[in-house]
């Protein structure tokens, strides 16, 4: 994502010219942004994605143009849907969140949320606040425009065709993910390597997947999941590591059952390391 911070003044004077202006306050004007942003992109040196893709999508300016000004300017064939000006960008603003994840990862081909953090160096928080805020990662879309070919008017607003892609293909790409395994033996986890996944076993919401393995059992846990709810979890208990069901109950309490025992205590006493998301169990 470094090309969107390399040199904001001559981004900007690509902004400049692509709308047909010459001042920044007229520019501002087009963009629908306070005055006083455009000369705060120039001193940061960082002009918001945002920006970009709007003026792209008003004007059919190309995109590695605007971006990186390594090719001539050039025009795509608006499509006659779009709306102009603040409508627009409302339009753009209003797709952030979870709706432009998932059109982010389709493009790369990703299914999980893990590679795509991996691949732009950023962290699940990161991305588990565009979905919690509804924010629409600017800079990412650009990115991601431009590296996959994949069309921005589809990433920005879901409307559209994908340039011709096909997305079956595209999500065929990474058919299989590498997943760190480990071993729980007496109370521990032990990294044991990976195992790699076919895709199609694993939802699109899990981010952080890690293969635990027993004697008997065996799961696929959520380590970015913490917030203990209903369900299956991976628990730390005074040291000791163990799945178990969890069921809340009132007072901030929590009913625990697993490995032939069952018990009553309040939430801060356990240290959750993850949801199952996944049992396997042998039965030979």
């Amino acid at each position: 994502m470094s090309d969107l911070q390399s040199n904001a003044y001559e981004v900007i004077e690509r902004l400049l010219a692509a709308y047909g202006v010459t001042t920044q306050r007229a520019l501002a004007e087009s963009l629908n942004v306070p005055s006083n942003n455009v000369s705060a992109w120039s001193q940061r040196n960082s002009v918001p994605g945002s920006a970009i893709i709007k003026c792209a999508l008003d004007t059919g300016a190309d995109l590695r143009w605007l971006v990186k000004g390594e090719l001539a300017k050039a025009n795509f064939d608006r499509s006659k849907n779009l709306p102009h000006g603040k409508a627009l960008l409302d339009e753009i603003i209003s797709n952030g969140g979870k709706s432009v994840l998932r059109r982010i990862m389709d493009a790369y081909g990703f299914t999980l949320q893990k590679q795509l953090c991996e691949l732009l160096d950023i962290s699940s928080g990161t991305v588990s606040t565009w979905i919690r805020r509804n924010h629409f990662p600017g800079e990412v879309v650009v990115t991601c425009a431009l590296e996959t070919g994949v069309s921005l008017e589809w990433l920005a607003t879901g409307k559209g065709m994908s340039n011709g892609t096909d997305m079956e293909n595209f999500s065929q790409k990474k058919q299989f993910c590498k997943i760190e395994k480990n071993k729980l033996s007496a109370g521990k986890l032990i990294k044991d390597g990976f195992y790699y996944f076919d895709n199609s076993f694993i939802s699109k919401d899990v981010i952080s997947p890690v293969f635990i393995m027993s004697a008997s059992k065996s799961w696929l846990v959520d380590f970015d999941k913490r917030n203990i709810s209903n369900g299956r979890w991976v628990i730390d208990i005074d040291g000791n590591v163990d799945v178990y069901d969890i069921a809340r109950i009132p007072g901030n309490k929590i009913n625990i059952v697993g490995n032939g025992s069952a018990f009553e205590c309040n939430v801060e006493e356990v240290a959750p390391l993850g949801v199952v998301v996944l049992t396997l169990e042998n039965n030979i």
